[in-house]
């Protein structure tokens, strides 16, 4: 009887021990979503320039407030999202006070979207613009965790608190190394504007884009805060050669590089027989360029033969022109015992031209996506008019209906026949 209860006893302790064992690591891997979950601050200029009707005949600041409600709705349950503000605060004309007025109006973490609505629609166009200042305490509100972080900096003016220069700012956050991101949009952007928030955003490997409609303010954000969720790609730095005999070898990854205006750059990629080569490439504008420009990616072979093509262009309404391409390389024969791979030259070239005045030095950044992954494994898993194998099922559903066509004539034409001898 005793030994009965001791085993008992002994089982219920093995259950607890390990239930408690269960138990914790459930604990520690819930911590650990938390501190690898991707971060974003939207840091929102409510300065009163924001006042002006000037995007799709409204204010620019209902023209925030429309787009801000479009992300929260479309924000990824796995992002932490918050939202700073500056110069929503003070109105007064005292500049030392001015260049204090940046508030966290919502705090990095779960989102609520209905208390974060409720939050941004009670903003007002107000006071100063002090970027440099919210850049440092929107930094300081990303502290902690594992994941990405993102700041996404909206505004429609400069910094109106020099000496603390925002461009500064930015380049002293990413010397911390603290992996963080700001990505700057420009609201009816002017020259100098332009030239302040691109630095900004080149400073931490960021974005610059130029605003000027509703849609395309939603659509931007919304793009960043997604990308946030994306897993971390580190790009590696590359510098095409001038032909494709000297071009460096890339593989699967994500390069950047310059390119002065006009320049070609060449990359050399090897894909091997049943595998499918995806590239694109992204060119970007820092600085004023003369309208009608275009972005050409190029696959051709080491003797100079054009394999395929991918073209973009823009008139100035965009600062970053995109392209891509993709070329399936057949199967091997299957007598061949080693298939060989094929060197395919990656050609860049853009038709950028410099404003008066505008350096052309240092190139344009580039960026370029490259992926070799495998295609079909035959050439007869994919059929005639692209069905794939549902071409046979389509073949016997014709046949079918046919015949049953057929049949069902012949008997019509009986039933008359009958009738008619009646």
């Amino acid at each position: 009887m005793i030994t009965r209860q001791r085993l008992a006893a002994g089982a219920c302790a093995l259950l607890a021990a390990l239930a408690a064992g269960i138990a914790v690591p459930a604990g520690a891997v819930a911590d650990e979503t938390t501190a690898l979950a991707p971060k974003v601050n939207l840091l929102l200029d409510v300065s009163g320039s924001m006042r002006a009707r000037d995007i799709d005949g409204q204010s620019r600041m209902a023209a925030a407030k429309q787009a801000f409600n479009e992300v929260l709705d479309a924000t990824p349950e796995e992002v932490q999202l918050g939202i700073r503000t500056l110069g929503a605060n003070y109105p007064g004309d005292d500049r030392k006070e001015g260049c204090k007025d940046t508030a966290q109006l919502y705090p990095v973490g779960p989102l609520d979207r209905v208390e974060a609505k409720t939050a941004v629609a009670t903003l007002t166009p107000t006071g100063w613009t002090p970027i440099g200042p919210a850049l440092l305490k929107a930094a300081d509100d990303l502290d902690g965790g594992e994941g990405t972080k993102r700041i996404v900096l909206i505004s429609d003016g400069e910094d109106t608190c020099a000496p603390l220069d925002p461009c500064e700012v930015a380049r002293e956050i990413a010397a911390k190394g603290i992996g963080l991101t700001i990505d700057t949009l420009g609201l009816v952007p002017n020259t100098r504007m332009r030239q302040q928030l691109s630095c900004i955003a080149e400073a931490t490997g960021g974005t610059y884009t130029s605003v000027e409609h509703t849609d395309e303010l939603a659509d931007k954000v919304n793009q960043l805060v997604v990308r946030a969720a994306d897993p971390v790609v580190t790009p590696v730095a590359v510098e095409g050669a001038a032909g494709c005999a000297n071009a460096p070898a890339v593989k699967s990854g994500l390069y950047t590089d310059r390119e002065e205006f006009g320049q070609q750059r060449w990359y050399r990629v090897d894909v091997l027989p049943g595998q499918e080569l995806r590239a694109s490439v992204s060119v970007s504008a820092d600085r004023a360029v003369n309208p009608d420009y275009g972005v050409l990616l190029r696959a051709v072979t080491v003797h100079g033969r054009e394999i395929v093509r991918g073209e973009g262009n823009g008139t100035g309404r965009t600062d970053v022109i995109s392209t891509g391409l993709r070329y399936p390389k057949a199967e091997a024969d299957d007598d061949a015992d080693k298939p060989a791979a094929e060197t395919v030259c990656l050609q860049v070239t853009n038709s950028f031209s410099a404003a008066s005045g505008v350096k052309s030095t240092p190139g344009l950044p580039l960026e370029l996506t490259v992926d070799v992954v495998d295609g079909p494994s035959r050439a007869s898993d994919v059929a005639s008019f692209g069905l794939g194998r549902g071409w046979w099922l389509l073949g016997a559903l014709v046949v079918f209906g046919f015949l049953t066509g057929v049949l069902w004539g012949w008997i019509s034409r009986l039933r008359v026949s009958v009738w008619r001898t009646n």
